[in-house]
């Protein structure tokens, strides 16, 4: 699979990851054994980045990658990005070097390492993205080895370029899919100037993309489809990328019309995040092995044609812009 330079970390990564969000919670249950087969499956079909979060499961996606790297995977050139910040009330007083120590030493318990490669403030809210104190905290934490790097995940456009105007971060992760096309106007072209490396987040809008949803289709419970639908929990955009699932469905119908042969709505959809400019790795999940395998495929597409890419633009165009595009 491509490899390509992890922003400001100097580290190479897979061009298609592993987001790990679903090993911990908020998708369903996936049991210890499916989770652990689902991070072989990837790092055999050339995974080398995964992207987890100290609040997924409340640990649990943290635990089970350390358990894989020292067990099941020792030696194993893997970069792993962790998140934090959302264990706590999202409040600016909260971001703090006390804090951060705090929370980055149960991650590296968590994830078994002395150092970790990469930290991301969780979605945090404006004010902490634009303050100099947290950023020199950040700097406090690089300088005593407790984490390799810093970074952003983001929820708009306008957080992302923020972040990235900071020299000292490293990476920026920001929701870009086939419906979510406003990176591409402003915050591509500053992290390639800037050297900032992209992870992609939500690449198949929680599914949508892949083409194997109808309107009779029903979640669990405890899956973020089901409660988050109005975005009660957390930003709606997260969820169905903002879309709604009635629209998502319409324009994800489209877009599995554009596919090519030999590639499923998912691969495309993957792919076609892949292949744009300026992005260092692409971050779906996966519930089983055989999504895995997919998933990863993906990284090996040919380049997608100039009229996959002028449909997607239409489709967003036409469906989605008006609803989407100056939210986030």
């Amino acid at each position: 699979m491509e490899k390509r330079t992890l922003g400001r970390t100097g580290r190479t990564v897979s061009v298609i990851g592993l987001g790990t969000w679903q090993l911990g919670a908020d998708w369903g249950d996936v049991s210890e054994a499916d989770a652990l087969a689902v991070l072989a499956a990837s790092v055999d079909a050339g995974v080398t980045f995964f992207d987890t979060a100290d609040v997924y499961g409340d640990g649990r996606s943290e635990r089970l990658i350390g358990h894989f790297l020292e067990v099941d995977a020792p030696g194993q050139d893997i970069t792993v990005a962790t998140k934090m910040g959302r264990r706590s009330e999202q409040l600016p007083e909260n971001y703090v070097l006390a804090h951060f120590r705090e929370w980055t030493d149960r991650s590296r318990a968590n994830l078994r390492t002395d150092r970790l490669d990469l930290v991301q403030l969780h979605c945090p809210p404006s004010s902490v993205i634009e303050s100099d104190e947290v950023y020199d905290a950040l700097d406090t934490l690089v300088s005593e080895g407790a984490i390799a790097a810093y970074g952003v995940s983001v929820e708009t456009c306008d957080q992302a370029l923020a972040a990235i105007a900071r020299p000292g971060v490293a990476t920026v992760q920001i929701i870009l899919n086939a419906f979510r096309l406003k990176p591409l106007d402003e915050v591509l072209p500053a992290a390639r100037a800037a050297g900032v490396g992209i992870i992609a987040r939500v690449p198949l809008a929680s599914g949508l993309l892949t083409g194997k949803y109808t309107r009779d289709t029903k979640f669990a419970e405890t899956d973020h489809r089901n409660y988050n639908l109005d975005g009660s929990a957390f930003d709606v955009g997260e969820t169905f990328s903002g879309v709604g699932f009635e629209t998502g469905l319409a324009a994800a119908a489209e877009f599995a019309a554009l596919v090519p042969e030999g590639l499923t709505p998912a691969q495309a959809a993957l792919a076609w995040v892949a292949q744009i400019d300026g992005v260092s790795s692409v971050i779906p999940g996966a519930r089983s092995i055989s999504q895995a395998q997919a998933n990863a495929a993906a990284g090996r597409a040919e380049p997608l044609s100039l009229a996959f890419n002028e449909g997607v633009q239409d489709i967003y165009d036409r469906l989605l812009r008006e609803n989407i595009h100056s939210r986030w």
